[in-house]
């Protein structure tokens, strides 16, 4: 296949993956198949073991990171991972794909002001214009999202964001996360087993299939395949793409799922995805 349809096939695949990953949490979650903690417990060791395979597989195992830079990134992928199946007990799959996207971009931005960076004027538009989206979709209301949940989903999107600015300089990709993963497991299981002395856990064999599915192929090779997607674009068009990650799962959570698309999300997601876009656009320029 040439280069460029490979590349357009490998970042479809790779954003149905990420999408999918709120379907697949949302359906155990809402449904009652799992509880939360054992959930992220299950994911985070399916996309260990996912990930290390293809690790080995390539023999890029000497590349993991240090054990103190593996550990801190750990925990940021743990934080994430938990607040991210806490919040899908409370909100849709679209609402909680927004709020995970915004959340990290404004992470990231906010980590480059930090930094130093001096946006242009098109930038400081598109972040304020993002801005306005988020306080439209988190204000409250009767079609708002659930307080709780958004605010436990935006807290998973800064974890994510930090996670992401820890590994933009490892060496390989595929072994940073596979590091992370497998440290982040013990985490989620001491949760796990806090859970279960405190409160009654709940995990069927569905729920089970369900967090294996979203650890393993949506999270850990869809991870691998967005790496190989990226060397087929240049970095304006990698961020670009990955707005389409919301609407794909808002569009997931209405046919799969039965989710209601309310007004204030539409035009919610405009405001932010289209902020954002600017903002790319803008620090492109």
């Amino acid at each position: 296949m040439p280069r460029p349809a490979l590349t357009a096939v490998l970042t479809a695949a790779a954003m149905v993956a990420f999408a999918a990953n709120s379907l697949l949490c949302r359906a155990a979650l809402a449904g009652g198949l799992a509880d939360a903690a054992s959930f992220t417990t299950l994911r985070l060791a399916a996309g260990a073991l996912a990930l290390g395979a293809l690790a080995r597989a390539r023999g890029s195992g000497s590349a993991a990171p240090p054990a103190r830079v593996a550990w801190g990134s750990a925990l940021a992928l743990f934080t994430y991972a938990l607040g991210f199946s806490l919040a899908y007990l409370r909100i849709p799959a679209g609402a909680g794909a927004l709020l995970l996207f915004a959340a990290v971009q404004l992470t990231m931005i906010g980590a480059g002001l930090r930094s130093g960076e001096r946006p242009r004027a098109l930038e400081w538009v598109g972040l304020g214009v993002s801005l306005a989206g988020l306080v439209l979709l988190t204000r409250p209301g009767l079609t708002g999202p659930d307080p709780t949940g958004a605010a436990l989903m935006l807290g998973a999107g800064v974890a994510w964001g930090v996670y992401s600015l820890r590994g933009r300089g490892a060496a390989d990709a595929v072994a940073a996360n596979a590091s992370a993963f497998a440290r982040a497991v013990p985490l989620a299981l001491a949760t796990s087993v806090a859970v279960g002395l405190l409160a009654t856990t709940r995990l069927t064999l569905a729920g089970i299939l369900l967090a294996i599915a979203s650890g393993a192929v949506t999270s850990g090779l869809g991870y691998a395949v967005w790496y190989a997607a990226l060397r087929g674009l240049s970095a304006t068009r990698a961020a670009i793409v990955q707005l389409s990650v919301p609407p794909l799962a808002a569009l997931g959570g209405v046919l799969a799922l039965g989710e209601d698309v309310s007004l204030r999300l539409v035009l919610a997601s405009a405001l932010i995805l289209g902020g954002i876009a600017l903002a790319i656009l803008g620090h492109r320029r």
